[in-house]
């Protein structure tokens, strides 16, 4: 189930709807069959339980009883906070486990548990309210794992909190709402702190002068009805590293064709496949859609080119 992105519910359905932080991370659905072992999968089906042994002892937490869980791998930083960085180096290694099990030694997750999908049976029917309360009745809670509280009303009050507190945002969840796999829902409200959005990169121009060779910028869009619509290009964000990454990632899904369903008309453009995801800050957009002073925020490796289509206006 997905949070549609949005604003706090109306004050006057303030105790209406529960709040919890929202985590900057990799989204996970934790399989428990009750023999002792667990499985891990994101959001795009793929089985990543390899990546995170230090999770492996969660397999055990409930016995025989066999459960499905929601929840978000995160990487803390010094200050407990997930850090998305941080966790890239952790992602991609389900089929590496001696690679994997060093990384863990280096930079350990969290699995932040916030749901309950099956317990001895199906609770999806079930509201959120009575899910959330069976959840917290389990007492997960380990040295890589954990089942923070959701607080319910007083959403304006939450949301300063992570303000202060530099964390990514809020997610608001309707208590009476179900559980709905694969939905966005209106029912579930991320709100971030920064304005961000995702994109599917395009394409990209060259550098020039010492960036010669790698990209000076990406052209950049989001999918609406299955057409990729362009919304802009992105010049700025990326450290040294990043965009020598970024070019070896260009290299592999070039392109003589448009992906874009209006050629944007950018000279010089380079095209390629779209399958590489990012997350860009910006400021506002123009009234046809176009992103206004956007910066490159990272690649989201954790999402496949169709899960980006959102937040057009």
């Amino acid at each position: 189930m997905l949070a549609t992105p949005g604003v706090l519910p109306p004050a006057r359905q303030d105790t209406q709807w529960a709040y919890e932080t929202k985590q900057d991370g990799q989204r996970a659905v934790v399989y428990l069959p009750g023999d002792g072992t667990l499985e891990l999968r994101a959001r795009s089906g793929e089985i990543i339980t390899g990546a995170y042994p230090e999770l492996g002892p969660l397999g055990e937490a409930l016995g025989a009883a066999p459960a499905v869980l929601d929840g978000e791998v995160v990487a803390p930083d010094e200050r407990g906070h997930g850090d998305f960085q941080r966790l890239q180096s952790r992602m991609g290694l389900a089929h590496s486990p001696a690679l994997a099990a060093r990384r863990a030694a280096h930079t350990p997750v969290h699995l932040v548990l916030f749901d309950l999908m099956f317990l001895r049976g199906d609770l999806t029917a079930l509201p959120y309210a009575r899910r959330r309360a069976r959840l917290e009745e389990l007492g997960l809670a380990g040295p890589h794992w954990s089942t923070p509280g959701a607080i319910v009303g007083h959403g304006a009050r939450a949301l300063e909190a992570t303000r202060e507190s530099g964390l990514e945002g809020l997610v608001c969840k309707r208590l009476d709402s179900v559980y709905e796999p694969g939905v966005r829902s209106r029912s579930w409200i991320k709100i971030r702190n920064v304005r961000a959005v995702d994109v599917i990169v395009g394409g990209w121009l060259p550098g020039r002068g010492r960036l010669s060779g790698l990209p000076g910028a990406l052209l950049v869009g989001q999918r609406e009805a299955g057409r990729l619509h362009y919304v802009g290009r992105v010049g700025t964000g990326w450290t040294e590293a990043e965009r020598a990454e970024l070019a070896r990632l260009l290299g592999t899904v070039e392109t003589r064709v448009c992906p874009f369903d209006r050629d944007p008309r950018v000279p010089d453009a380079r095209w390629v496949l779209p399958r590489l995801v990012g997350e860009v800050r910006y400021s506002t957009r123009t009234r046809s859609g176009l992103l206004r002073q956007p910066s490159w925020l990272r690649l989201r490796p954790d999402l496949a080119p169709e899960d980006s289509a959102a937040d057009l206006p």
